[in-house]
């Protein structure tokens, strides 16, 4: 089984202490080791999901994975590049992140790794098809995310809140704290030695089918997609 390696984490360690051109060039051969270790991780995931997500299936990680380059054209921080690897395991690839929920996974030294998932401030037709879900079968994501395999695993739901009941919806619904949400996300930390351990794999294989069923409620919808 496929591990993430030790000089992987390191490399990334040391580009977040050297982050600069000349530095990186130097260390391009540490690099293309790095992103070839976290891409066969990422294949052999999407391998592993596709047995219980079978749309993934013929997926491959080069459309899933995200480049080390931050883009600066706009932000403050002018930082060349990231000192994390992030892969975002979905229908169509990365690109359709904001069409569909799916599976991240990233990992960055200082224990700051993690499995995460479900669906980050969706457009507004996403996000209104998501929430009539929630008001017509609003029971069924609570049992998702109240069951304990979730709770255990991730804890609660996440994603920033609404101050007020959204358009078409009372303040008083049996559901309102669900429908106030904007992202609904699953998330949990994974630590270096967890990221570098035999069981890495399997513990994030074991949180993507823990969050499959929030997936599915996320995207059952027909206005959207």
């Amino acid at each position: 089984m496929i591990q993430i390696k030790k000089p992987t984490l390191d490399f990334l360690a040391d580009l977040r202490d050297h982050n600069d051109r000349d530095w990186f060039q130097k260390n391009r051969k540490r690099y293309e080791d790095a992103k070839n270790n976290f891409e066969q991780f990422v294949q052999e995931l999407i391998t592993g999901i596709s047995e219980f997500d079978p749309i993934l299936k013929g997926l491959e990680a080069k459309t899933c994975t995200y480049r080390i380059y931050r883009d600066i054209r706009f932000s403050n921080d002018k930082t060349i590049y990231k000192s994390h690897m992030g892969a975002f395991i979905v229908r169509g690839g990365k690109n359709n992140g904001s069409k569909y929920a799916g599976y991240y996974f990233h990992i960055e030294p200082g224990n700051n790794s993690m499995i995460a998932g479900g669906a980050y401030m969706p457009p507004t037709p996403w996000l209104t098809s998501i929430r009539e879900n929630i008001g017509e079968n609003g029971d069924r994501l609570l049992k998702i995310i109240t069951d304990k395999g979730f709770t255990d695993y991730f804890g609660d739901l996440e994603g920033e809140k609404l101050k007020t009941a959204p358009k078409g919806f009372p303040k008083d619904h049996k559901y309102i704290e669900l429908l106030k949400m904007k992202s609904y996300l699953a998330a949990r930390t994974i630590n270096d030695n967890e990221v570098l351990g035999a069981g890495c794999y399997d513990l994030v294989l074991k949180g993507a089918g823990i969050m499959k069923p929030l997936n599915d409620f996320l995207n059952d919808y027909e206005a959207w997609g």
